[in-house]
């Protein structure tokens, strides 16, 4: 979505956003919000859910991977985590 749109804000410094947007990012009622302040410009931000760390996490192999004194480990013997470091 490249669209600019608008909202006006409340007296009480509320303010709607777009139902475009609210689709397109999923927001619903609860949904939590971070605000960024730089210079006159407000960056929204959509926060994980809990779902969404839970996502996460299960993608990470769990594997035990000996690691040596310089931060070496071989590949090999640890599949997995090498593949999870070289694809993500």
């Amino acid at each position: 979505m490249d669209n600019a749109m608008t909202s006006k804000m409340s007296q009480k410094g509320q303010i709607v956003i777009p139902a475009a947007i609210r689709k397109t990012l999923g927001l619903t009622k609860g949904t939590e919000l971070s605000f960024e302040v730089k210079g006159d410009e407000i960056t929204i931000k959509k926060l994980p859910t809990a779902l969404d760390w839970a996502n996460l996490v299960k993608q990470i192999p769990v594997e035990d991977v000996e690691i040596d004194k310089d931060g070496n480990y071989d590949p090999k013997k640890s599949p997995e985590f090498h593949d999870w470091m070289v694809n993500g």
